[in-house]
């Protein structure tokens, strides 16, 4: 029997403005107008300042000792905004990581929730009632299987305008819910876009050592997935890229896979250092491709921003940081019974002896409680 190839494809990478501003016409005008228009790009140009002005403003209040440890988002800002707003709020879920802060502001999330959280403070993951949008994920790779299950709702609903999407690292990959997940939602057939930011590093392992695949995209087919690289840091790419994986799962009732090639400018999160593991050399070369310095290259070459507009923007956005941090400090100490009273649906009589008095020993004095009251009988 002759040998046969029963089995070829291909991966596609996805560039519309380049690190040196430059546009690439031919993929990204649509209608003899770009696929985003000035007015769009100058909001997310802002959008990713306010992120990153929240980024520093962060990092210093974990310095500082008024917050425990925090990721940056820095450098990666491109990934959540292009494709957080090229998905429709009020409708889709985001299923985050920890690196999406701006996707689920985009989506509702007020930002202060996003430093309660990282504050210890369990309010900061009670999501708004009509936000769309699960808590922040630290554990690596559990939530895609919570993605690929609220798409799996929407299916059984027959809510076939509906589309999920989550985000992980190119770490994550290498988990096996991340398998699962995949699996889950390639063999249920479900509307769901998994947003791979591959940002070079899993915390001090470099993408090469953690995998011997060259792309992060290609684990997709295994999965008869279909796929996409973009270059994460191009705004214009990422949105793009999202939007049609978008449209795609909503009409065919399929999931998606997008690996956006990014960085992050700044440690895993500030427990790390990552001049230990990484070079200058490296860093400085991708501080080139940083996404709001494209951006604003962009918009300048369009004589839609300048110098005074970006003095505006900044005092603006340290404005709106403090803000949102004083939101987050003013907020009310939590009293001990909201341990209880958010835990559970009705507060039983044991309950009860433990929310009032914060002791379980006292539980442990009443005979009649379960195994102790034949023993009280015996003695």
């Amino acid at each position: 029997m002759p040998k046969n190839t029963v089995y070829e494809t291909d991966i596609e990478f996805l560039s519309i403005l380049d690190e040196d501003a430059q546009f690439d016409e031919s993929l990204g005008i649509e209608d003899g107008e770009p696929i985003l228009s000035d007015e769009q790009v100058v909001y997310l140009y802002e959008q990713m300042w306010i992120g990153r002005q929240l980024d520093e403003i962060a990092f210093k209040l974990q310095r500082s000792g008024r917050m425990g440890t925090y990721p940056q988002n820095k450098g990666q800002e491109a990934n959540a905004a292009g494709s957080g707003f090229a998905m429709k709020k009020g409708t889709d879920w985001v299923v985050p990581c920890y690196r999406e802060n701006i996707a689920m502001n985009l989506h509702g999330l007020p930002y202060h929730y996003i430093l309660l959280h990282w504050m210890g403070d369990e309010r900061g993951n009670q999501i708004p009632e009509g936000v769309l949008c699960t808590p922040i994920s630290v554990p690596i790779g559990t939530h895609m299987l919570h993605a690929a299950g609220i798409a799996w709702s929407f299916k059984l609903r027959g809510e076939k305008d509906r589309c999920a999407i989550t985000y992980f690292g190119d770490g994550a990959t290498s988990e096996g819910d991340f398998h699962g997940a995949m699996n889950f939602a390639s063999t249920l057939s479900v509307p769901v876009v998994f947003y791979c930011q591959n940002n070079q590093w899993a915390i001090s392992v470099p993408r090469e050592q953690q995998m011997a695949s060259p792309t992060v995209a290609q684990k997709a087919i295994a999965y008869e997935m279909p796929r996409i690289m973009v270059d994460g840091n191009d705004i214009f790419a990422v949105y793009k890229a999202t939007r049609d994986a978008r449209k795609y799962c909503v009409e065919n009732q399929t999931p998606y896979f997008i690996e956006g090639v990014t960085y992050r400018l700044g440690d895993h999160t500030t427990a790390d250092d990552a001049r230990r593991y990484r070079s200058e050399e490296e860093l400085q070369q991708w501080m080139a491709k940083d996404p709001l310095i494209r951006t604003r290259k962009y918009l300048e070459s369009r004589d839609a921003w300048n110098d005074e507009r970006q003095l505006e923007l900044e005092t603006h956005a340290r404005k709106v940081v403090d803000e949102i941090v004083n939101e987050a400090n003013s907020i009310a100490e939590p009293t001990t019974s909201e341990i209880f009273d958010s835990m559970f649906a009705e507060i039983d009589d044991d309950l009860r002896i433990q929310r009032d008095t914060m002791r379980t020993s006292s539980i442990g004095q009443n005979p009649e409680q379960a195994g102790l009251k034949a023993q009280t009988q015996n003695a």
